[in-house]
Order: C-alpha cells, then structure tokens, then sequence
C-alpha cells in the first residue's frame, strides 16, 4: 500500500473515532461533548473529502479515462454525507436526541458502507493505475 493511501485510511479511521466520539456523548447528552465531537468529525470529514476530491479522484480519472465510474459515485456518497452532517448540525443544535440518533445512525451506515468500497475498490484501481500516486497524495494529513 502506499504512504499517501495510508494516510487516506488513517483519515477514514481518525472520522470513525469522531463518530464514535459523537456517538456516545449522544447516549450520555453531554451536549458540549456532541458538539466538539461533531466538529472534530466535520473537519475530519472536509480534510478527507478535499483530499479525494482534489487530488485524488482527478489523478485516477485522467488515468484510466473514467469520469463517470467509480469516483463519481464516491463524489455522490461524498454529497449525500455532506447532507447528512447538515441535518446533524441541525439536529444538535435543537438539542433533539431521537433525530440525531436516528441522523447519526444513517451516517454510521454510510461511511461504513463508503469507506469499504473506496478501500477495497477505489484504492486498488488507484494503486494500480495511476502513475506516481504517492506524489499525487504527498503531504496530505
């Protein structure tokens, strides 16, 4: 694996654990908790998809020539996450703990489901068809 994938899989790791952070100052309402997990996460989030998005998904699609394959739905899942932390923020801010267990639960789901295909599918391809990949990823954190 390359360092610059790595450090991919390291960011969809560091979003887990804000999730994970989220996720349970929800079941204790500690509400100041939520709200600096969530941002931790939403930053987390924003760092990862302009990596991918910038720099990533444009190296792999001049390589292969494929604009509308894997990383438009990578994109689309990108848009439909961003979605989701909009009607978390929401949510949070009303302080309305069944809608963010509910919000936070598709979202669990999501990037599960998103970080899965983009580690066992995208990267791969990544890995073997775009050339100096590492450079391409360079100095992302």
């Amino acid at each position: 694996m390359s360092d610059g994938i790595d450090t991919l899989v390291q960011q969809h790791r560091s979003c887990d654990a804000a999730l994970a952070r989220l996720e349970g100052a929800l079941r204790d309402a500690d509400w100041t908790q939520a709200a600096a997990a969530f941002a931790e996460l939403e930053a987390a989030l924003a760092g990862n998809f302009g990596a991918e998005e910038a720099r990533l998904f444009p190296a792999f699609e001049q390589a292969t020539g494929m604009a509308g394959g894997p990383t438009a739905v990578m994109r689309h899942e990108h848009d439909e996450v961003r979605a989701l932390m909009d009607n978390v923020r929401e949510w949070l801010s009303l302080r309305d703990a069944n809608a963010l267990a509910a919000e936070t639960d598709t979202l669990v789901v999501l990037l599960q489901q998103h970080n899965i295909k983009e580690e066992n599918v995208l990267f791969p391809m990544c890995r073997a068809h775009v050339p100096g990949l590492d450079a391409v990823l360079g100095g992302i954190a």
